[in-house]
């Protein structure tokens, strides 16, 4: 473990003057802007994004100081060899489903925590782990924008991931955490299991977003980050069945129609990117489905020649003319 007590050595691994470390710590004001993103639900999702300065600062940051940290593994999110498919993954086939969300979840992680859990004393001095706290936190929250506050939120939750998992696995219970959604699965009373979550969220400041607590007992379709999980892993129906009706019509009638119909903005080739993005995701949860495979490499064809499809009526006619 590198232990950073000079200033000088942390300005080394950065490859960071300390100068410009302390003139944007001292300016954030100046260094982020406000992006606001439209939600599903209809509201507004408002993100703090950092300029190009401060924003490899914190990439530094992430790369050179946090990454070696130790994350639970109960956090399925901002981390190697995690995702929504795993995370889904290891609650198929249970007989009940509930799922948990903490409100406002970034805006409420405290400089405090920020502090202790990303740059604890016992690896940096003090002056240090003011000016790297500072360089990662902005008004009264951790920035949505920045690239450090996915892995500052995970090791910010260590602890409580890590407790809610024993306390689940004492009662046969499994509990993963995808950013600010809880889940857990298993045979339980619901109630018990949000008192205990509520008490140790409130420990740390958090609180459940009581509008968003769903709990799914057997013979009712259970999804977890987007998948259902009542058996196997698997895409909803609905989503399976609009890819399909997609890449049916642009088989029937070609690509360009297909877009102009529609009125799909943009070029072909990037159409043909977002349907085999869509087909991947498919294929991710559920590997083996040959109607997807097939999708996948008609796809990877139509990318390769430019997208000039060859329809039914395109077929027909050479048909006509011996072709």
């Amino acid at each position: 473990m590198i232990v950073y007590r000079e200033l000088s050595s942390l300005e080394r691994d950065l490859s960071v003057p300390a100068s410009t470390l302390y003139a944007v710590s001292n300016a954030l004001e100046k260094h982020y802007h406000t992006v606001s993103l439209p939600k599903p639900d209809g509201g507004c999702r408002v993100l703090s994004v950092p300029d190009p300065l401060l924003k490899m600062i914190q990439r530094r940051i992430v790369r050179v100081l946090l990454a070696p940290m130790p994350v639970s593994p109960y956090a399925m999110a901002y981390r190697c060899g995690a995702g929504t498919v795993r995370n889904a993954a290891l609650h198929a086939g249970r007989p009940a489903v509930l799922k948990l969300d903490i409100r406002h979840f970034f805006d409420s992680i405290l400089y405090s925590s920020v502090k202790e859990a990303a740059f604890p004393a016992e690896i940096y001095g003090e002056p240090l782990r003011i000016l790297l706290t500072m360089l990662c936190y902005y008004r009264q929250g951790l920035p949505q924008g920045a690239p450090s506050s996915p892995a500052i939120s995970n090791l910010v939750m260590r602890t409580f991931d890590d407790e809610a998992a024993a306390w689940c696995r004492r009662r046969a219970i499994r509990y993963t955490r995808y950013c600010d959604d809880l889940t857990f699965s298993g045979t339980f009373e619901p109630e018990a299991v949000i008192a205990f979550v509520q008490e140790q969220l409130r420990e740390r400041g958090f609180f459940l977003n009581e509008k968003k607590t769903v709990f799914v007992p057997a013979g009712r379709r259970q999804i977890v980050t987007g998948i259902v999980v009542n058996e196997i892993p698997n895409a909803p129906a609905e989503y399976r069945r609009g890819l399909r009706q997609e890449l049916r019509f642009c088989r029937k009638f070609g690509i360009s129609d297909h877009m102009a119909r529609l009125g799909i903005p943009g070029t072909e080739e990037q159409y043909l990117h977002r349907l085999l993005g869509r087909v991947n995701y498919v294929l991710q949860i559920t590997p083996e489905k040959p109607e997807f495979l097939q999708a996948r490499d008609w796809l990877l064809r139509q990318l390769s020649c430019g997208g000039q499809v060859r329809t039914a009526a395109h077929e027909e006619i050479e048909k006509e003319q011996g072709g």
